[in-house]
């Protein structure tokens, strides 16, 4: 993680949060109705684009195989949101205010420093790429989107170990309630009489579904606290960053590839078809979504998001491939949809009582007035907030809830 910026107390000696290192703080501000209704627009999209995705993939097997590396398609994908980012840029540098900062080769580098850390979330996020296309190959469309979803578990407990985030009873009971929904899904979903690796399949399935968990998991909370612990970057400056770490990434595996297996495996549009162009557009504007989850949203919205977007790959997957809605499916998504609304309703009910407990009665905005008067320095004035408060800023967490 980056280092926490420090200022040194003048009453106790002990070490405080400067306000440049709370920055993180702006993306857990009060929501506008405007903000809300992007939200909302966000999930709908994301529905969308996460749904298509197992059917793309499925569509691109030709007798149970890729013809195609999968590594040149998260390749290909990674540059075409280089491109979208470039082209953003230059649209935001177009369109600037004046007295605004205008992006130089200074202010460039300063930030490819500042948000080094994003090379992580990129390095894992190209490892899970690939684990989706290995995962297609064991399980149906729908069986992998459920399967996807246990993430929301893993996320959970990485947040709160990282960035210590706190989750109620209820919410812990939710995601309690999720796992609960998967497995049900799950059941008699493995296929039979095959092998992965040497191993019979269904360890070998169940290996590749606990890294294709863990993988993405840590990518992900690890891409939220990057971006949003340089709010004031611009997510197209950052997205830049971000992609271009992951291009590097699969371009070097394809590198690799290219000496264990030949110097025709280099070529990255061997075996590729329409349907992997679809693949590609469609990744790439998912990736870019995801983005915006992680910087103005949060990492559980996003994979709650992906969740709803199984009910969409089992019903086109029935439609276009015959695979059958089981009552285990039905049953399963039934209880998604519990887990998600106990989730949410939970954390209303949190933020109305943090709300009232932060409201001022009108007397103690009287005294508040009144004591206003007062001419102090904001130096002093920092010490005497940090003097009243010290015992309990010591209890909160790196990160806001």
């Amino acid at each position: 993680m980056p280092k926490t910026e420090m200022d040194e107390c003048n009453i106790c000696n002990s070490k405080i949060l400067s306000p440049v290192s709370n920055k993180v703080t702006k993306a857990y501000t009060s929501l506008t109705t405007k903000q809300r209704a992007l939200k909302i627009l966000m999930v709908l999209g994301d529905c969308i684009l996460v749904g298509l995705q197992p059917i793309l993939v499925y569509m691109c097997k030709r007798d149970g195989k890729f013809e195609f590396s999968p590594v040149s398609v998260n390749f290909l994908t990674e540059i075409t949101k280089v491109i979208f980012a470039i082209i953003m840029l230059l649209f935001q540098s177009r369109n600037q205010k004046s007295g605004e900062k205008h992006l130089s080769v200074s202010t460039f580098i300063q930030a490819a420093r500042n948000n080094v850390l994003l090379a992580v979330p990129a390095l894992l996020y190209a490892i899970n790429n690939y684990l989706k296309f290995i995962m297609q190959l064991y399980f149906n469309p729908a069986t992998v989107k459920m399967l996807s979803n246990l993430k929301v578990f893993v996320i959970a407990i990485l947040l709160k170990m990282i960035m210590k985030r706190r989750f109620s009873i209820l919410q812990w009971e939710a995601l309690t309630l999720l796992l609960i929904g998967i497995t049900v899904n799950q059941l008699k979903s493995l296929p039979e009489g095959s092998t992965a690796l040497g191993l019979p399949v269904a360890t070998g399935a169940y290996i590749y579904t606990s890294i294709f968990v863990t993988v993405p998991s840590l990518a992900s909370v690890f891409n939220e606290y990057a971006l949003k612990s340089q709010f004031d970057t611009s997510i197209y400056l950052q997205n830049l960053f971000l992609y271009g770490y992951g291009a590097i990434f699969n371009f070097l595996a394809i590198f690799g590839t290219a000496i264990i297996n030949g110097p025709e495996s280099f070529d990255i549009l061997k075996g590729h078809s329409r349907s992997t162009m679809f693949l590609i557009c469609n990744n790439a504007a998912q990736g870019i979504l995801s983005s915006f989850f992680f910087k103005y949203a949060d990492t559980i919205l996003k994979k709650y998001s992906s969740t709803v977007a199984t009910i969409f790959t089992g019903v086109l997957s029935a439609i276009l491939f015959g695979h059958t809605l089981t009552i285990n499916f039905v049953l399963g998504i039934s209880i998604v949809f519990i887990s998600m609304h106990q989730y949410y309703s939970a954390q209303a009910k949190e933020d109305k009582s943090h709300h009232n407990k932060v409201e001022m009665t009108p007397s103690q905005d009287f005294r508040e007035k009144e004591s206003s008067v007062v001419t102090i320095t904001s130096g002093g004035m920092d010490e005497v907030n940090h003097r009243v408060g010290h015992d309990h800023e010591e209890k909160q967490p790196l990160l806001p809830v």
